[in-house]
């Protein structure tokens, strides 16, 4: 699935230039795209590229401010439908065939991310959203309709994903978020693992490095799609075992080796994935300082669990009612502690998560639900193991 390059792409900040780094509430948050139609394939220069060749070779439109400002009513607060450290995000409208401005209401939805010029996040992150989205194309990445480049003004255009992020309806509450079925977890982790696959293909050949419940966005059928590349690096190419980077991404997600070293490979995304899927499970954020002593790192406080196959049922969200059967949250388990092995070597690669994943959605194990007396014990254990405290996003990495 997707494009297929023949080379690697080539990303616009060489190493070490230091990207600032990224809040963990994200404004691409409300962003989306709806399954694209796959490009075919074709070559990427080897050789780093300017400003001018990635805004020349993105296969993306150049929108004029202007036409952004009438898209989005003039940038209206009430069209505001997200905020990060990017900026802020605008719903708008434009005609599907020939990407005019419309009334509200009437074309094709978009969502439209505008630089913060006073903001951390600058326009080497605006220029690597467009190097590698505007390249790539893939059901389970967001797609990328174009972008605006006049003046001091900087803007990215998207597909409006109508459900939001994955953060949302895992942590807040409210009427419009209901916690989500296992099934619908399963659904949305396996399109995840599926975007991470193909960056690590061999064709491919990009480490996400900002792998995160945020950076999951939902279409309306919850399909996940992975957004917000500003922190993407191309990987190690000939015999080069790692990229050197600055340490950049969310506390609580990062992989320990790359938080010591600064050395990044596929394996770091590997181990954020598996953060993600013990988020999934337990219903609890990577990193909140307002759980009791001992539970501020979901990681260090749950991986014991895991372990132990009836164990790992006081962990988990006490919201899926025994929707799972024992022998999927064990495999799910595992996975989760093969994920954050200490030792990269030892992580699965994405392709290998992938497989798992499928065979757990077509294994037909129904049968095997757990009891109304174990639901009862477990429900009891989440109770005993964890209070309901407000959950603050994560905290960024700085260097």
């Amino acid at each position: 699935m997707g494009i297929c390059w023949s080379n690697q792409i080539k990303a616009y900040s060489p190493s070490n230039t230091g990207l600032n780094s990224k809040n963990g509430s994200r404004d691409g948050k409300y962003l989306s795209s709806s399954s694209s139609k796959l490009s075919s394939s074709s070559s990427v220069p080897q050789t780093p590229r300017s400003e001018g060749e990635i805004l020349q070779s993105s296969n993306l439109k150049s929108f004029a401010y202007s036409e952004l400002k009438i898209a989005t009513r003039n940038f209206r607060p009430d069209s505001v439908v997200g905020e990060g450290g990017f900026g802020s995000v605008f719903k708008g409208w434009i005609d599907e065939h020939t990407d005019k401005a419309m009334k509200p209401g009437t074309g094709l939805v978009i969502a439209v991310k505008r630089l913060n010029q006073e903001g951390l996040q600058g326009h080497k992150e605006w220029l690597a959203e467009i190097n590698y989205l505007g390249q790539l194309r893939h059901p389970h990445l967001v797609k990328l309709v174009g972008y605006c480049l006049e003046d001091e003004h900087r803007l990215l255009v998207y597909e409006f994903m109508p459900r939001g992020s994955m953060e949302n309806h895992l942590f807040r509450r409210g009427t419009q978020f209901h916690p989500l079925s296992w099934s619908t977890r399963m659904k949305v982790i396996l399109g995840a693992a599926r975007g991470l696959a193909f960056l690590h293909s061999p064709e491919t050949q990009v480490i996400y490095r900002d792998f995160k419940t945020s950076n999951i966005l939902l279409d309306s059928n919850y399909n996940a799609k992975l957004s917000d590349f500003g922190l993407a690096r191309d990987g190690p190419i000939g015999d080069k075992s790692h990229v050197s980077t600055r340490v950049m991404g969310t506390y609580g997600y990062a992989a320990p080796e790359y938080l010591a070293t600064g050395h990044l490979t596929a394996k770091s995304d590997v181990y954020s994935f598996g953060v993600v899927l013990l988020e999934i499970l337990s219903g609890q954020r990577a990193i909140d300082k307002n759980r009791p002593s001992g539970q501020h790192n979901l990681v260090e406080w749950a991986k014991p669990y895991l372990t132990n196959k009836r164990r790992v049922l006081h962990i988990l969200d006490s919201r899926l009612e025994g929707q799972y059967s024992l022998n999927r949250v064990q495999k799910i388990a595992e996975l989760t502690l093969q994920c954050l092995a200490a030792d990269a070597k030892f992580r699965p690669t994405m392709k290998e998560v992938v497989l798992v994943l499928e065979q757990l959605q077509d294994s037909k194990d129904a049968s095997n639900k757990l009891t109304e007396k174990e639901r009862n014990k477990t429900a009891t254990g989440n109770a005993n193991s964890r209070t309901a405290y407000p959950r603050p996003s994560a905290s960024p990495l700085f260097s």
